[in-house]
């Protein structure tokens, strides 16, 4: 885990534990200023941090996105971040003629901590794919973000950027071949049936099993509800086929199974996701 101007605690108590009010006061003393402006017309200067610098970019057609590009060693966080730290949070209240924002997250890493956690997320650079969608197409769309974020690297420091951004009519986006790289890498959403089968092995265990597939090594994330905590962890192969175990790290007091997950996995022929609804079960 990374440590430093906030305290650090364990997953179960991170979501809204000590570390998460920790870090909101520390990023509530952040000096925001104003809105970063347009650098060209697809795309905002960038708002400066201590590891990391961010902007807005437009591919047009109401297709954007968030880019975040860290200093060496450094990393940011996935919706889920891993044994600590804190996810993004991206608020597009304040823009103009928008009647809604989907945020597309591209597929995390698992990247060792020096303390022997694992954090989910993101090194060198990521953009998160935005589809922006107007309320009244015949209008200029004004995209205003304001954006919070955890960076650590051998200390933890939040993030801020403050965003502004007419979105182009145009369609020749020098931006618009990664923006759409970046929409590759997001988890293709599949049916429960074609992710693979889960089965228990223990009281606190299971067993996971996918078709294999080639290509990179195959990962999977695991999101369970708020105050759970799955450990997934890759095993060796049947028949054809990927396999993890998940073992049951932690549960809110006086909570019980069957509990419903998000599943995402990584590598081979591409990243897929899928939400089941009482998988787990004694």
């Amino acid at each position: 885990m990374c440590t430093g101007s906030y305290e650090e605690t364990p997953r179960a108590g991170r979501q809204g534990g000590p570390l998460k009010a920790a870090l909101a006061a520390a990023l509530a003393l952040l000096v925001t200023g104003a809105p970063a402006r347009a650098a060209d017309s697809f795309s905002t200067d960038w708002a400066q941090g201590a590891k990391s610098q961010a902007r807005l970019i437009a591919a047009g057609g109401g297709l954007a996105g968030f880019e975040i590009a860290l200093a060496p060693g450094a990393i940011t966080y996935w919706r889920d971040p891993g044994d600590s730290g804190l996810p993004p949070t991206l608020d597009f209240s304040a823009s103009e003629n928008v009647a809604s924002v989907e945020i597309k997250f591209p597929a995390p890493k698992r990247i060792k901590e020096a303390d022997g956690g694992e954090a989910f997320g993101y090194d060198g650079a990521v953009i998160f794919p935005l589809r922006v969608k107007p309320r009244d197409p015949a209008k200029p769309v004004v995209l205003a973000l304001n954006a919070d974020f955890a960076v650590c690297e051998k200390v933890c420091l939040p993030a801020k950027a403050r965003l502004s951004l007419t979105l182009p009519a145009a369609a020749d986006s020098p931006y618009a071949g990664a923006i759409d790289a970046a929409l590759a890498a997001v988890p293709r959403p599949v049916q429960p049936k074609d992710f693979g089968a889960v089965e228990a092995v223990g009281a606190d265990s299971w067993r996971l099993c996918a078709p294999h597939e080639e290509g990179p090594a195959r990962d999977l994330f695991v999101e369970p509800p708020e105050g759970w905590w799955l450990k997934a962890a890759p095993v060796a192969g049947e028949n054809g086929r990927d396999c993890f175990t998940l073992t049951l790290a932690d549960k809110p007091k006086d909570a019980a199974l069957p509990i419903a997950l998000r599943l995402t996995l990584t590598g081979g022929a591409g990243a897929v996701e899928t939400a089941v609804g009482t998988p787990l079960s004694r």
